[in-house]
């Protein structure tokens, strides 16, 4: 017979035979031969707990066994290695081929009668520590090998979020600096932005898209930095070609964020092109009516002119929170969607935390 491995010999092997003796010649054969982590039981009820503690390498099984014979035992610590291959050696007095085919098919890698050639024996026990080393090792690379494929997917979705973090920062700067013309803090943005949040989660949006219109809405009056500081910032009304260059700001902002296809550009144009429209249609720029203004659109009107009232700008003075919440009110049905004016009463504590923690 061949040298055996280190590795070979410090296997970890369980012998299962109801009747001592067999165990016993079993322990000498494989002590004799070098083996040093030999273990065994009379009680094949045990194998299964013994497998799930010891983990063993190979398993000498007989068949005919009180309580659990060798075919259970078989079908039990399948349940436990589906990952796995059986690492069973059949040891059995049984000669029949009904009895080996059965063996076979429930896993065993072989199949020895007794009385069995010592060694034939330890020949067949080398060979199966041997593929059951191959196996083990290219079962530990494909666990690095997964280990390292989850470490860089993981790596990939930090610096996914990172560019999505940044793309967010970098929209509601613009929004800023859009609206920091009128504007010194900028502060409008984040709290109108924020606010939509809220009335989109009380309107049943749903997080994802909630947090969408929040991201987005901050770029909602960046077509302002195209409207000349004359008109911009001039105190007291316009007059009528100097409204109609106001309202340009919308067709501006439309231009600027038109060539992205992502979603959140596509929300941010969603929402600079229609939250200057109306629900009864007299709104701009394309005085569209009720329903057909995108929700995104409905939401952002009815934050961003609460917001705009009740903030000091250049060309005048806050509103007090009463009157500005009873403009929104009469605006019900023909500035903005009624039902949305109910869900913005009912979420109005919140957008006054907002305010107080983003005051100018």
């Amino acid at each position: 017979m061949r040298k055996m491995s280190e590795s070979t010999l410090t296997a970890k092997i369980l012998i299962v035979d109801d009747k001592p003796v067999n165990v016993d010649l079993l322990e000498t054969m494989l002590m004799m031969s070098g083996f040093s982590n030999v273990h065994s039981t009379t009680d094949s009820r045990e194998v299964e707990a013994l497998h799930s503690e010891g983990d063993y390498d190979l398993i000498l099984l007989d068949i005919r066994m009180p309580y659990m014979d060798g075919f259970e035992v078989m079908q039990a610590l399948s349940k436990d290695v589906s990952d796995d291959y059986l690492p069973v050696l059949v040891l059995t007095a049984q000669q029949d081929m009904e009895t080996r085919m059965r063996a076979l098919e429930l896993g065993a890698i072989d199949y020895i009668t007794k009385p069995f050639d010592s060694n034939e024996v330890l020949n067949r026990i080398n060979n199966i520590l041997l593929v059951r080393r191959v196996f083990n090792e290219r079962k530990n690379q494909a666990q690095i090998l997964e280990e390292k494929v989850q470490e860089r997917t993981a790596q990939l979705q930090q610096r996914s979020l990172e560019l999505e973090k940044t793309r967010y920062a970098i929209i509601r700067c613009l929004g800023r600096a859009g609206e920091y013309r009128d504007n010194e803090t900028g502060f409008h943005v984040l709290r109108m932005s924020k606010s939509s949040q809220v009335l989109a989660l009380a309107a049943g949006l749903g997080e994802t898209q909630a947090e969408l219109i929040l991201n987005a809405s901050p770029m909602h009056d960046i077509g302002k930095i195209g409207v000349p500081d004359h008109i911009l910032l001039k105190p007291g009304k316009l007059e009528k070609d100097e409204w109609e260059i106001m309202q340009t700001h919308v067709a501006i902002g439309g231009e600027i964020l038109k060539e992205d296809d992502s979603e959140l550009m596509k929300m941010a144009h969603s929402i600079a092109m229609s939250h200057h429209e109306k629900f009864d249609g007299s709104g701009y720029p394309q005085g569209l009516k009720g329903e057909d203004i995108p929700i995104e659109g409905r939401i952002s009107a009815i934050c961003d002119v609460f917001d705009a009232l009740t903030s000091e700008r250049p060309y005048k003075q806050a509103w007090n929170i009463e009157d500005a919440l009873a403009f929104i009110n009469e605006g019900s049905g023909a500035h903005f969607d009624p039902k949305l004016v109910v869900l913005f009463n009912q979420v109005l504590p919140q957008i006054l935390n907002i305010r107080d923690e983003y005051s100018d």
